[in-house]
């Protein structure tokens, strides 16, 4: 082992699953290949991993895990379409079957069983847990056990939610303000952390961090409400490693009230900007020519998981990048700037220890109830999750992991058919149920795979939507000294592997208590939203290049990057990587979230819910058939899963009314 790998801790035995779960999932759909494989994750399940058998306890490589998506690239991939003999495993037909246990597919049975409370109901899903991108990750840390979220993370606005979305919250006992109201807003004041920037040796020359963001406050503050800067402009930008050409730039960027958009009137101000991308109107208009300056801000748009160049002016300002100030939607009176600073005040501090997990967990247990202990969302939070309780025969609602869905097709047409046949491959078996409905709850880029008898048209539109890859990971730490010391709370990293720091939310809830002392062990969030940028890719084209190098990444590489960066920014503080990390859990999203349309690359309509979107023509129902998932929303928030859940279910009950309702697009 190189010396450098020995100081970064490569070598220290933490809480991490090596040799199988731990690898990259090509080495290890390599290593283990075809039926073996699938047996050997099988028997893992069975026998609990590596772990204790509690699938949020597994640390190592979690998210789309190796065994979660074999079976699924197989069929999409590579076309294949036989699976060897079908078992039947269950002789009684169910009343629904919903294709993904994520937060759509949970709601979906929950909303199918309030109107057939006797219904039986199955859910399939390809994970070794229930929840989708709302998962639940367990740490250890200085003998304590500390909870977070692997997905998934908050209730943004909740006020205004659908009343659907909000009737399903109070049908849980969820009540956002009590939510609210544990989460310690003055936290970050307090321990004067605010947001900060650093600068990595391999990007910039130097390893540095400073308690100053790039960005505007209100970025952080619609997040996580961090104290004000000490560092002005004036002070900061001369401590920065870069050249005093690039310095003076960025100084005027950041302080010029000059307009530079003077051919443009006011009414016409927000059409252009959206229609030219963060890049051109800081080279355009701005006369930003250092490139420095464009590697600080290439890839700070985050969630968007695309480059600035991909990314409209506007939407760029409402994320906090500089520049606002020389438009008329600046300053004071600004329009833009007033919402921003109303944003600010307190928009998404809804978050639960372990994220939304705690609606996924309450979902499951309101329909499974021998599943965990407890009836109210409090004590939902440290409830101990029984998962062989999830399938269970004689149950009226069953869960079954590890079990990618491959076909579902009608026994005949459409239209007369009184059943949908669901075949699943489950340990190299491949499986067949049967429904009188089913809901597709998976990605839509997977259901013209599954449902080839789709009309072509709807088949196109779904395949149309091409999700973002995310790295978010989780590292327990011994203490947050270094935090405290440096005087940061979070740090965007512009150049480094991880975009985004931070430390755990400091939410009190369920029995759950934040460690607000620095010596207590505690978690840091590191996000990486892989993408090529700058180099003339549609956002599409940029999200399969950055799924690509996620596939092709082993979790050794991940953690090597994790180690360098935490040494790199929080080493003035006293941190030292192969000391101070005790617990690292990556969760590798595939296919995460899901934009709206971009104005740079696509037609705008008035309506929202315009047909012409692919997002709504691919969501008819058909025959017995409907889906219900964040895509068909075009947004990845909670709300959105559980809004287009309740509709999926609305139709299948149309349509058994007015007869199958089988969709002629």
């Amino acid at each position: 082992m190189k010396s450098e790998d020995r100081n970064l801790g490569m070598d220290r035995p933490i809480s991490r699953r090596d040799v199988l779960l731990g690898m990259g999932a090509l080495a290890a759909s390599t290593f283990v290949p075809g039926r073996a494989f699938a047996d050997e994750m099988l028997r893992l399940e069975r026998a609990g991993g590596f772990g204790p058998g509690y699938p949020p306890d597994l640390t190592g490589l979690r998210g789309s895990h190796a065994g979660s998506f074999e079976v699924a690239h197989q069929l999409a991939r590579k076309g294949r379409s036989d699976w060897g003999p079908i078992q039947q495993p269950d002789t009684e037909i169910y009343d629904l079957v919903v294709v993904g246990g994520g937060v759509s597919g949970l709601a979906a049975a929950h909303f199918y069983r309030r109107e057939h409370p006797s219904a039986r109901i199955l859910i399939l899903d390809n994970h070794d847990d229930f929840g989708g991108h709302a998962k639940r990750n367990e740490l250890r840390a200085g003998g304590r056990n500390l909870i977070t979220h692997g997905g998934s993370e908050l209730l943004q606005e909740p006020d205004d939610y659908s009343d659907v979305a909000k009737g399903l919250l109070h049908d849980l006992g969820i009540r956002p303000k009590r939510l609210h109201a544990a989460f310690d807003v003055d936290f970050y004041e307090r321990n004067n952390l605010t947001g900060g920037t650093y600068f990595d040796r391999e990007t910039f020359g130097v390893d540095r961090t400073l308690p100053y963001s790039l960005v505007s406050s209100v970025h952080y503050r619609g997040w996580i409400p961090v104290a004000d800067s000490p560092l002005s402009h004036e002070e900061a930008i001369p401590q920065m490693p870069i050249s005093d050409a690039a310095k003076r730039e960025l100084m005027r960027l950041l302080n010029t009230r000059k307009d530079a958009l003077p051919d443009h009137s006011y009414s016409e101000e927000d059409d252009y900007l959206y229609r030219i991308s963060y890049r051109e109107f800081l080279s355009r208009h701005m006369n930003i020519r250092e490139p420095e300056i464009y590697a600080i801000y290439e890839n700070l748009m985050t969630d968007w998981c695309v480059g600035i160049e991909a990314v409209p002016a506007i939407e760029a300002f409402y994320w906090g990048l500089p520049g606002i100030d020389a438009t008329s939607r600046g300053g004071v009176r600004g329009r833009l700037s007033r919402w921003l600073a109303n944003r600010s005040q307190d928009s998404s501090m809804y978050h639960f220890p372990d994220g939304n997990a705690t609606v996924t967990r309450m979902l499951v247990r309101s329909m499974i109830p021998d599943v965990a202990p407890g009836t109210t969302v409090e004590d939902v939070v440290l409830a101990p999750f029984d998962y062989s309780k999830l399938d269970r025969a004689g149950s009226n609602v069953r869960i079954r992991l590890q079990s990618t869905v491959v076909r579902v097709e009608h026994e005949s047409t459409p239209r007369s058919s009184r059943r949908v046949g669901i075949t699943y491959v489950r340990g190299g078996q491949a499986h067949r149920v049967w429904a009188r409905h089913c809901v597709l709850a998976c990605y839509n880029q997977m259901i013209p795979h599954l449902c080839p008898e789709l009309p072509a048209l709807q088949r196109e539109a779904l395949q149309t939507m091409v999700k973002s890859p995310i790295l978010y990971n989780n590292v327990a730490l011994r203490n947050w000294k270094p935090w405290k010391k440096l005087g940061v709370g979070a740090l965007l990293n512009p150049g480094s592997y991880h975009v985004v720091s931070h430390l755990e939310y400091p939410s009190d809830f369920g029995g759950h208590d934040y460690p607000r002392n620095p010596d207590e062990p505690a978690i840091v969030h590191l996000v990486r939203f892989p993408h090529r940028s700058n180099a003339g890719l549609t956002p599409n084209e940029q999200k399969r290049a950055g799924r690509r190098e996620l596939f092709a990444t082993p979790y050794e590489t991940i953690e090597r990057n994790i180690r360098r960066q935490l040494a790199g920014s929080l080493s003035e503080g006293g941190f030292d990587p192969a000391r101070d990390i005790e617990a690292i859990t990556v969760n590798r999203w595939a296919h995460a979230y899901v934009n709206r349309a971009n104005p740079l690359y696509d037609e705008i309509y008035a309506d929202d819910e315009d047909e012409r979107y692919p997002f709504v023509r691919g969501r008819k129902p058909f025959g017995r058939i409907a889906i219900a998932n964040s895509d068909a929303g075009s947004s990845s928030l909670i709300e959105v899963a559980i809004d287009q859940a309740h509709r999926a279910v609305q139709e299948l009950r149309r349509g058994s009314i007015n007869g199958s309702g089988t969709n002629s697009a």
